[in-house]
């Protein structure tokens, strides 16, 4: 018996001792019923002066079973999609020419309306020129006529205005900011046309040259202390424009890609770089996809496909499912939105609502697609809607008049900013759908665990809906033609 009361002794020692040094692995599963049940309420609509304003916190109550009389939104966190990559704009020529004619202090509120978390909508990433493109005051490249060596490349035409301005808004930024480029034509001699302006193609004998000036800007940018995420092969690829373009049929690009511009960066040291295909409409995307991707010696060379926003140019409506198709098709391959702006610039319409809906609808579906990433075009253009070289003068989310030194801030800003501000880089997108169409939305869970849903009431009516999520539903009201991030921190 004494022997027994010993062993269970010892035994009973040794499990506490063991469970007392032992630590529990940390859990990495996000369950939103282990949070704070309460949601905040960003609010941006049209008829009032709602613009990304706290509009109050709702708590969660157990759920019940939805009614079909009723508007609901489902959200599941536990099916989770891509990975977020950022939202931000283009910093053109045009952009940093009107910001280096603002007063100190409207530089600084605009670096801060665009860059800060706190104070603004917080972007993350910029696109930017290599050398000209309409939204510039002239044509210019890199290098002297002829040199097909690239032996005078040098981008101080840069160092006036595009840079310094690239530059702050890392800093305004925090210091680090996704940064791509790209070309809207090569330099005219290395063209059929002889012509920067009005489409032609690339003479296949400076197809090498033409991939070594990709590197060499680069090199040049990144010898600024501006790092270069990626670039993009050509924008545009199938329009001949009055200004800057360049023709790749499907099999052009591929070939160029997998025959010189993949291996030339490879060779510079440049094959972490990120290269993005297509960069054109929704339209033909899947063409362009399905011909590239298609090759493996040229699909190793690509990161992935971008896309604008244009193909409505014709009439009839966005074409979201193509996006739907390619990622379908390629899952290994990205999607990034590129571009896209309000065209026809007319200072009476800078409150025009559809031009922000027209960016709340597109971003929602975009990003319910697939997409990673997504860009605005000209971060600030002034109040003509330019410089323009060749007076495709457009809208941009922010314009400055000049002539009084005001920044004019349109409704597409706010709508941007409830994205921008509360998803953030390295964010997955997770499940969420409406039951009717008049609600547009889509969620986030962010790295720091706050979950993130973005709402837009493309309709007339003030709308009060349930917000379904783990068991748990709130109702919120949405007013008529509005914006909403709801979040948990």
């Amino acid at each position: 018996m004494n022997y027994l009361k010993i062993f269970l002794i010892i035994t009973i020692s040794f499990f506490q001792c063991t469970n007392e040094n032992e630590t529990p692995p940390p859990s990495t599963e996000v369950s939103f019923s282990a949070r704070e049940k309460e949601l905040t309420i960003f609010t941006t609509a049209n008829q009032t002066d709602l613009r990304l304003q706290n509009t109050g916190n709702l708590e969660f109550k157990p759920a019940r079973q939805p009614l079909e009389s009723e508007v609901s939104i489902f959200v599941n966190p536990n099916k989770t999609f891509q990975e977020f990559i950022g939202i931000g704009g283009a910093i053109t020529d045009a952009s940093a020419e009107v910001f280096a004619r603002l007063p100190d202090d409207k530089q600084e509120e605009l670096l801060n309306a665009y860059y800060s978390e706190k104070e603004g909508i917080g972007y993350s990433l910029t696109r930017t020129t290599i050398h000209s493109c309409d939204f510039s005051t002239k044509s210019y490249t890199y290098v002297s006529d002829k040199d097909k060596a690239l032996n005078s490349f040098d981008i101080s035409h840069d160092l006036e205005y595009r840079i310094p301005m690239i530059q702050r808004a890392i800093a305004a930024a925090g210091g680090e900011l996704l940064l791509y480029a790209s070309p809207w034509s090569p330099p005219a001699f290395m063209k059929d046309n002889n012509n920067m302006l009005r489409g032609g193609k690339l003479l296949p004998e400076y197809y090498d040259s033409w991939a070594r000036y990709y590197t060499k800007f680069i090199k040049a940018y990144e010898n600024q202390g501006m790092p270069i995420w990626g670039i993009s092969i050509q924008n545009e690829p199938m329009a001949t424009q009055r200004w800057e373009s360049c023709i790749f049929t499907a099999e052009e690009e591929r070939d160029f890609l997998k025959n010189h511009l993949g291996p030339i960066m490879e060779q510079e040291g440049l094959g972490d770089k990120k290269i993005v295909v297509w960069d054109h409409n929704r339209d033909l995307i899947n063409n362009r996809a399905n011909t590239i991707f298609d090759d493996p010696e040229a699909a190793k060379y690509a990161w992935g496909t971008g896309f604008h926003w244009y193909e409505t140019w014709a009439g009839g409506e966005p074409m979201f499912d193509n996006l739907g198709h390619v990622q379908e098709a390629y899952p290994d391959k990205k999607l990034l939105f590129t571009e896209g702006c309000n065209e026809k610039f007319d200072p009476e319409k800078y409150q025009y609502w559809p031009n922000a809906e027209r960016y709340g609808r597109s971003m929602i579906n975009d990003f319910n697609k697939g997409t990673v990433g997504w860009t605005d075009w000209n971060i600030l253009l002034d109040h003509n809607g330019g410089p323009n070289h060749v007076g495709n003068f457009c809208f941009a989310p922010v314009h400055a008049d000049t002539e009084k030194g005001e920044l004019i801030y349109t409704p597409a800003y706010y709508y941007i900013g409830h994205f921008s501000r509360f998803i953030r880089p390295g964010a997955k997108r997770i499940s969420a759908v409406s039951s009717r169409s008049h609600l547009l939305t889509t969620s986030f869970l962010n790295m720091d665990n706050s979950l993130i849903v973005v709402v837009m009431n493309q309709s007339a009516e003030n709308i009060s809906y349930n917000l379904f999520i783990e068991g748990h539903q709130t109702t919120v009201k949405i007013p008529a033609h509005a914006m909403q991030t709801l979040q948990w921190k």
